[in-house]
């Protein structure tokens, strides 16, 4: 639940009122009274900055723990396992590996000039064989 600052400021100016009536019955004088409301106050808007803080941190917890847990994937395997779909899977599985890892370095954010040393291909060998998985995928799905 949000942090309501209107109702947390109400309910403290309640008590603080209550408090301060004691204070005046048991003979305290103003100018102690006005230092601890000082106090009291300062406190409050401690209290405030925190728990505005930890509500909203609450919230993007609540929000993360209600998303699915998305899996890293670091390898071809890995990204064999997270296909939901059984005919994209058979499709992939019949590509070869280097395919595969160019797919997995794609996902990854890397651009075909930087896969190209890492899989000992052209720029363009690349782009042929992403275009010809394209291709396959098209008609499959």
């Amino acid at each position: 639940m949000a942090y309501n600052h209107g109702r947390e400021d109400r309910k403290w100016r309640i008590w603080k009122e209550a408090e301060e009536k004691i204070l005046r019955e048991c003979g305290v004088d103003e100018a102690t009274i006005e230092q601890i409301r000082t106090d009291d106050r300062a406190d409050f808007n401690s209290n405030r900055r925190f728990y505005r803080w930890a509500s909203d941190f609450g919230e993007y917890l609540e929000g993360m723990a209600d998303r699915e847990k998305q899996a890293e994937v670091r390898s071809v395997s890995d990204l064999l396992d997270e296909i939901e779909s059984e005919t994209l899977y058979l499709a992939l599985i019949t590509v070869d590996r280097r395919t595969l890892q160019i797919v997995l370095l794609k996902m990854q954010g890397y651009s075909t000039k930087e896969i190209a040393p890492l899989v000992h291909l052209t720029a363009g060998a690349i782009y042929a064989r992403l275009n010809h998985l394209r291709k396959k995928l098209r008609k499959i799905l």
